[in-house]
């Protein structure tokens, strides 16, 4: 990484003024770091070729000649390692505990998700579309991956957990697109997601007891509906004598469970060698004593490896998928499975065997995420699998039975639930 040198043009930060000082707004209700202290702390770093550290700021400070206070050396030193090595004029809302994600557009177009959908950041803005192009290359480099002409695009995870994924033009029209995606540092708990109505009370202790039960099943939805959100919050429900191995593509669950071993793919180098793919991973987590299976995502051939494993005596895994809706599951999974050149039959074949439920999640108005329905996983007369509604739970409020209710409720343990009462 290149260090930074003398002016707030060269790391491409643009600082936002308060109103009434014309200083740069900043914690603590509006910045007492003047834009030409910053310009000076740098240069003297640079010179010296030190970090930002609280000890070289320190240092640097006093070399201008008068004392400063704690506070502005802490906050000098959280600016200058946001822009040499954090995620620049972005770590204030990456810091945020409400932000779920961090889209950069364009220099002055960041959009964040507090959960309620994505709003415009307007208090932040980059000085110009180099400097987002410069953000985005460092936190690949950050995270050992390439981001240049000939590689227009990576996908990886930050030391910090935050996901990233970035684009270069001309593949990105216009401007470089960064896309970030906060982990929790903390998973949330079922009654937390109740709480936020993300479902309803029974609805919780639905799926606690299909946990219990050891019913192996997919968590189904449309990007950002919160998939891995409700997964980790199901493993941290697993017996604690039970080992968890989870095999990701980068890896975002972190279930709060004793015993969790995980494992994460790695994409080819610049020579198209190295890489490895989810589907060896779920060979080599078969030979770890798994208690339970956990593919992060599936969206390729692990498919096969996946419900193999699930065919052979190892119970209860689980894992996300994309999907429109539950219904449109075992065609999502068939789709899947021929790109290893499963048929469809023999798909179906495995599938009715291998995976009992589907949990469905939406994303509704205001961007409110909620589990819309549970399905059971059934096989017709044609030997074709189908999602069968179990349990619907409308947006207003309570629970609905399905047609797959008897199946769900005996593979559970016969729970009874209490129909037409909202939870």
């Amino acid at each position: 990484m290149t260090r930074s040198t003398s002016t707030a043009r060269t790391t491409g930060v643009h600082r936002v003024h308060h109103p009434a000082t014309g200083r740069p707004a900043g914690a603590g209700g509006g910045g007492a770091v003047s834009a030409a202290l910053l310009d000076a702390v740098r240069l003297r770093l640079a010179e010296a070729g030190a970090e930002p550290t609280i000890t070289d700021v320190a240092a640097a400070l006093r070399a201008q000649g008068r004392p400063y206070g704690d506070t502005e050396v802490l906050e000098i030193v959280r600016e200058l390692r946001a822009e040499m090595v954090g995620a620049g004029p972005l770590d204030r809302l990456l810091t945020d505990p409400e932000v779920s994600d961090v889209l950069v557009n364009g220099p002055r177009d960041v959009w964040v998700d507090r959960g309620h959908g994505l709003q415009r950041a307007r208090e932040v803005r980059f000085a110009d579309e180099a400097a987002v192009r410069r953000l985005a290359q460092r936190l690949a480099h950050t995270a050992g991956r390439r981001l240049d002409d000939a590689r227009p695009w990576a996908d990886a995870r930050l030391p910090q957990g935050v996901r990233l994924h970035a684009v270069l033009p001309p593949v990105a029209v216009g401007c470089t697109l960064i896309s970030l995606r906060v982990s929790r540092p903390r998973p949330f708990t079922l009654e937390e997601l109740t709480a936020a109505g993300s479902l309803t009370a029974w609805g919780a202790a639905l799926l606690h007891a299909l946990v219990r039960a050891r019913v192996a099943f997919l968590v189904s939805g449309g990007t950002g509906t919160g998939k891995t959100t409700l997964l980790a919050a199901l493993l941290g429900l697993v017996p604690t004598h039970e080992r968890l191995v989870v095999v990701e593509d980068s890896a975002e669950l972190v279930p709060d469970h004793p015993h969790v071993v995980r494992l994460e793919g790695r994409p080819p180098n610049q020579e198209g060698a190295g890489g490895v793919a989810l589907r060896e991973l779920v060979r080599q987590a078969l030979r770890m004593r798994p208690d339970r299976l956990v593919v992060g995502e599936v969206r390729g051939e692990e498919v096969l490896e996946l419900l193999a494993s699930l065919n052979t005596g190892h119970e209860g895994g689980c894992g996300t998928v994309h999907a429109n809706t539950a219904a449109d599951v075992p065609a999502r999974l068939e789709a899947l499975a021929a790109t290893a050149g499963l048929g469809r039959d023999a798909l179906h074949s495995q599938l009715g065997s291998a995976l009992d439920a589907v949990v469905h999640l939406v994303r509704g108005p205001g961007g409110r995420r909620r589990v819309a329905e549970v399905c059971v996983l059934s096989r017709g007369g044609g030997g074709l699998v189908t999602a069968v509604p179990a349990v619907r739970f409308p947006p207003a409020g309570g629970q609905e039975p399905g047609p797959g209710w008897a199946h769900l409720a005996e593979r559970c343990g016969g729970l009874r639930a209490p129909w037409g009462k909202a939870q």
